[in-house]
């Protein structure tokens, strides 16, 4: 009989190792079948909150908040490329284009995630897809619209949680939430509240750690 485990995935849109890190994990669920049933909860994090409208380039961004130069940036790339292509999440081949404000994609997570966890989990998907994949604007409510009809939600519904200023405080308490326990980058992987695996794992990391966890659960 599996092992129910409550999996708590912290990360922001903007992070192309959360994207990798989702497709790790999502493989890993899928190979431990047999020992885990799992509860996929997506919670928020903002690497840049403070990102004006407009947002900056990445190049220039990199290189402000890292001191990274354009080679290092694009040794980078291809790492996260490599690793995404390992795990099916397949990237733009120049990267995101511009940093953005990623509050509002965290508001529909929050609101998808009230519609159930399927739906929560196709958001995710469908907004990583395109930030990473697509290389588009995460501040445009036009991309965001579509990734909530990718999901199967209501356009209309988020089209007036983008309007106005619904589940804002949801999200700013759960970001202080995890930030008031520690969680100073993503993704972090938080199982039954106890447990931390960080970063983008390949998936035998993830299926190892949660194999793990089941088992001493269910002891």
């Amino acid at each position: 009989m599996p092992t129910p485990l409550k999996i708590d995935f912290v990360s922001d849109i903007a992070c192309p190792w959360c994207a990798v890190g989702l497709a790790s994990l999502l493989r890993a669920l899928e190979r431990s079948q047999d020992a885990v049933r799992a509860t996929l909860r997506f919670q928020p994090f903002e690497l840049n909150p403070g990102m004006p409208p407009g947002g900056e380039d990445v190049g220039e961004h990199l290189a402000r908040k890292y001191g990274s130069t354009p080679a290092q940036q694009a040794r980078m790339r291809d790492t996260i490329r490599q690793r995404g292509a390992e795990v099916g999440f397949a990237f733009h081949p120049d990267g995101r284009g511009r940093i953005v404000n990623t509050f509002d994609a965290h508001r529909l997570l929050h609101w998808a995630g009230l519609q159930g966890e399927g739906r929560q989990l196709a958001l995710k998907q469908a907004l990583l897809a395109a930030c990473h994949g697509r290389a588009a604007s995460m501040e445009s409510p036009e991309v965001l619209l579509a990734a909530a009809a990718e999901a199967g939600l209501d356009a209309a519904r988020a089209r007036a949680i983008l309007d106005g200023d619904d589940y804002a405080a949801e999200v700013r308490a759960a970001e202080r939430f995890y930030q008031h326990a520690g969680i100073q980058s993503v993704p972090s992987v938080i199982v039954n509240d106890r447990h931390l695996i960080s970063g983008g794992q390949p998936p035998e990391v993830f299926e190892q750690a949660l194999r793990k966890i089941a088992l001493e659960a269910g002891a």
